[in-house]
Parts: structure tokens; C-alpha cells; sequence
């Protein structure tokens, strides 16, 4: 997967950077590119049958977890001290994880989105709860 645009979608960007208009395309091209793509999504528990998703809060937002790779993954259990055990992960869709997958975590009435390579700091995406980019049913915005 290529990098995230340099500027937020909706926010003006820096002089010198891409137009906002020009990031919102950047971020299209993106999602798309997400939504036909496989990614690995490690689970917790012990197992495909025993546990679920692995999430993590922050900003009162709840994020699943997704790794373009192998390297991707393990990185990010090297960053965390972990990268000794083993871990679990299923490989899905992306446009599974956005149609499917937040809105189950988001039932429960927290706000729902997927951090894609987020040990990588160059190539980290975030995928917000944001129309247009989960079901208008559990945006923010919407």
C-alpha cells in the first residue's frame, strides 16, 4: 500500500504540499486501494475461534488493528516488546473490515475505525469513522 496523503482529508494543507482537493483525491485512491486488499488482523486470545479482533482505544475511538504484511505486523510486535511469542492474525478484506467488521465493534455505541501499519510511521494510515469511509450507520459525521 502506498503512503497516506500529507494532509488530513478536510484539513488545508502546508504551503508547498498538496492542495486539499488534491488530498481528498489522494485519500480516495487510498480507500480504494484498502477496500480491495487483504490485510492481516492480529486476534486475541489464542486462536481464529477463540477471540476476536485485536482493538485499541484512543480518542474515543476504537481501532481494529490491520498490517499490510508479515513485516508490517511483526514490526509493530517488535515495537511493543512482544515480538518473541507467537501471533495469531486472519487475513480479510479490507472492504470487509469497513462494512462488516466496525460495525460490530461499533454496536456497542463506541465509534468504530482501522489503523492500517501503525509501527511504521511513514506508511501508518487511518481509516476514521467518517461518512464515506465506514456505513453512513456508524459515522460520526453522519
Amino acid at each position: 500500500m502506498s503512503a497516506a496523503p500529507s494532509a488530513p482529508v478536510g484539513v488545508p494543507a502546508a504551503a508547498g504540499g498538496p492542495s486539499a482537493e488534491q488530498a481528498r483525491r489522494q485519500f480516495a485512491a487510498l480507500l480504494g486501494e484498502f477496500r480491495r486488499s487483504a490485510v492481516l488482523v492480529p486476534l486475541t486470545g489464542g486462536g481464529a475461534d477463540s477471540g476476536g479482533f485485536w482493538t485499541a482505544d484512543h480518542g474515543g475511538i476504537r481501532w481494529i488493528l490491520a498490517f499490510s504484511d508479515e513485516g508490517a505486523l511483526a514490526r509493530f510486535a517488535l515495537a511493543r516488546g512482544e515480538g518473541a511469542r507467537p501471533w495469531d492474525y486472519q487475513s480479510v478484506l479490507g472492504a470487509r473490515l469497513l462494512d462488516v467488521a466496525v460495525p460490530a465493534v461499533a454496536k456497542d455505541g463506541v465509534p468504530c475505525g482501522i489503523a492500517l501499519d501503525t509501527a511504521d510511521e511513514q506508511d501508518a494510515v487511518l481509516f476514521p469513522p467518517v461518512t464515506g469511509v465506514v456505513p453512513d450507520a456508524v459515522a460520526v459525521d453522519a
